[in-house]
């Protein structure tokens, strides 16, 4: 029995050193180890040995399996540590390569602006309000005093979705709301996107954005619209912009007025941005008209107010000297990442 199981014991350690991978080594184990491998069936036979020499064959067993086990761990470990060291040599990393950058995002130039934009008005005071892009023709036309048939409104002849919804033409609408909620005092910019049926061009789209204020309480005077709009152009354009205000026409306030910066290029001076006058128009303003109020519930006798409207890729192009809208609008990677 001794001999037997030596035997089986080198021929296992044989098999061993020949497996090459770990599924040969795995048929060795079932081969010799398992419930039908050669020790087990050894071990079936002890009926046969006498009773006093059934002690020690087990030992001899016991001892033949331990190293055939531990012959095995170790040619697993060699096998696995060999397979290991050719995957790396496959897999191999040079860290010598420089790494791969990742593209972060920045602010469009235009939102840009219109952050700093709503800074200077939150400073002073103002809330940011929103309102619907798709609109009724009654707060986009009517109550701003303009009736149907008004010439105002081939000048600014929108997309209409139909007889009375149309896609806003300002965000004068939104001030409208406001008013109409009743809550004094007012003071509110509403900028958003706006449409129009215009020709794209350098300087004109069918959709853009306008930043439009609205001031409303007891005791309003022109003088307070020309000293907001000149702290705005001054913290907006630099500290020594000045501000002019020509007369003018809108139909939803009275008196009304054009507004122009001085050129922050040349100072004043006349350049080619100004056009060699030293001024530029920057936006449309005056004060409420007293139908307006009316008609939003708000009696002009006790309240007054003002408003503006300021085109957010107008004063975009003026203070990063752009020279064509379209720019905006093409997302060239190239452009925009100069900002």
């Amino acid at each position: 029995m001794k001999e037997k199981i030596e035997q089986i014991r080198q021929q296992a350690l044989a098999a061993i050193e020949d497996a090459a991978g770990i599924d040969k080594l795995n048929d060795v184990k079932v081969a010799f180890l398992g419930k039908k491998g050669q020790l087990s069936s050894l071990l079936k036979g002890m009926k046969d040995v006498a009773p006093e020499d059934r002690p020690k064959v087990g030992q001899m067993v016991n001892e033949a399996r331990a190293g055939i086990e531990a012959k095995m761990e170790e040619k697993r470990t060699a096998i696995q540590k060999k397979l290991r060291e050719e995957k790396m040599k496959k897999e191999v990393i040079d860290v010598t390569l420089p790494g791969k950058k990742v593209a972060v995002g920045h602010r469009h130039p235009n939102q840009i602006a219109l952050d700093d934009l709503e800074r200077v008005f939150i400073g002073m005071g103002y809330e940011v309000v929103e309102g619907p892009e798709v609109e009724y023709d009654h707060y986009n036309f009517e109550l701003l005093n303009i009736p149907a048939n008004h010439p105002a409104k081939d000048e600014q002849d929108t997309f209409y979705i139909t007889k009375d919804i149309l896609l806003r033409t300002q965000t004068s609408p939104v001030q409208a709301r406001i008013m109409e909620t009743g809550r004094m005092p007012i003071r509110v910019i509403a900028p958003g996107r706006v449409f129009r049926s215009d020709e794209v061009d350098a300087t004109h789209s069918p959709s853009f954005h306008q930043v439009e204020g609205l001031v409303v309480d007891k005791g309003i005077t022109f003088a307070d619209l020309k000293g907001t709009l000149q702290q705005w152009a001054e913290e907006f354009f630099g500290p020594d912009t000045k501000v002019k205000f020509r007369p003018h026409h809108f139909p939803f306030t009275e008196p009304s007025a054009e507004v122009d910066v001085s050129c922050f290029k040349c100072g004043g001076k006349g350049c080619r941005m100004c056009k060699e006058s030293g001024w530029i128009e920057i936006l449309g303003c005056g004060m409420v008209h007293p139908k307006v109020l009316s008609d939003c519930g708000i009696d002009p006798e006790v309240y007054s107010g003002f408003a503006f409207g300021i085109g957010l890729e107008r004063v975009t192009l003026l203070k990063y000297e752009i020279d064509d809208m379209r720019l905006l609008y093409e997302n060239d990677a190239r452009f925009l990442k100069q900002f």
